[in-house]
């Protein structure tokens, strides 16, 4: 029998995978302090993570542990170095975690060029002819501005359709991916980040943190831009410097910015980004919709059932 931790509740129709699987138990664990999980973690052979933060002191006392599935694509919640010296394998949903995140990103654009908030109190408040006397400058088409995506996995690439259907220009800067594979998809390879940086409208994030990405976009960079482009950050937290973004904001160096994730989450209520009127902010919900949660839920169990009947794809393992 194979007993599974799942840390942080999660879909139903996820769980029930594990009814039809006789040798299989589970156990949700709601208490995420660490001293909870150090006294929890080590009964079980495999755990779902969706939050929660596992470093290694905890990580140290499971001694039974051999695999852990995320439900999700991002591990800076994870030491990976003790995964990795201690043979434990890292398990991310591959397939369901890219449609939604990439609407995300086109739903934070469009309140941000189409004046929703704006358009919105307008009505509420009786003022329905307003807008008419206004001298509109806030408000775009996306008809033709030139976004950069950083970062073309698989979020990047559906981000590039839904842009291409705005009839958008698509920039993508990403040292990993080849010119052939971006050109192919309709987007403009870009070699040089601070080049692209110069002449975008909107930046849209969809990297990993990781050393190379930590404070990818800080005052140096947002210095770049043009003062009506738009950043989102829809990928995580640690990516954009948050203070840097707040004073770029202020002093006009960019018009707007879409914020899903956050260096600290949630956020601490002085957190500059929060009382910023240019900011538009949701909490780490790009995955948030009812299709997605639900196969991201069907993924994480497979993930681990199929770890242990020896049959995972070989893409949903972390090369650590």
């Amino acid at each position: 029998m194979y007993k599974i931790g799942i840390i942080d509740t999660m879909n139903e129709k996820g769980l029930k995978l594990f009814d039809q699987k006789k040798n299989f138990s589970y156990e949700i664990i709601n208490d995420l302090s660490r001293e909870n999980l150090k006294k929890e973690l080590p009964k079980f052979d495999g755990v779902t993570l969706r939050r929660g933060k596992l470093d290694a002191e905890i990580l140290s006392k499971c001694k039974n542990l051999k695999v852990i599935s995320r439900h999700g694509v991002g591990y800076d919640n994870v030491d990976v170095k003790f995964l990795k010296e201690n043979n434990i394998s890292l398990l991310v949903t591959h397939n369901s975690t890219s449609t939604s995140p990439a609407e995300h990103i086109m739903f934070m654009i469009l309140n941000i060029y189409k004046g929703r908030a704006m358009f919105d109190t307008m009505v509420r408040e009786g003022n329905f002819y307003k807008a008419i006397h206004l001298n509109i400058n806030d408000n775009f088409e996306l008809f033709s501005k030139k976004i950069l995506i950083v970062g073309c996995g698989r979020i990047g690439k559906k981000l590039i359709k839904k842009c291409l259907g705005f009839e958008m220009k698509v920039l993508v800067y990403d040292p990993y991916v080849d010119e052939k594979t971006i050109s192919d998809l309709g987007g403009e390879k870009i070699s040089n980040l601070s080049e692209g940086l110069k002449i975008l409208d909107i930046i849209s994030l969809c990297v990993p943190l990781n050393k190379d990405t930590k404070n990818m976009i800080s005052f140096e960079e947002l210095s770049l831009m043009k003062k009506s482009a738009i950043l989102i950050n829809a990928a995580r937290g640690g990516v954009v410097n948050e203070n840097d973004l707040n004073k770029a904001l202020n002093e006009k160096l960019i018009s707007f910015a879409g914020i899903d994730v956050f260096e600290k989450e949630p956020p601490d209520k002085d957190n500059p980004l929060l009382k910023n009127k240019r900011v538009v902010l949701s909490p780490h919900a790009a995955t948030f919709t009812k299709e997605c949660l639900e196969k991201m839920s069907e993924e994480t169990v497979q993930n681990i059932i199929d770890f242990f009947e020896k049959k995972i794809a070989s893409t949903k393992i972390v090369k650590l």
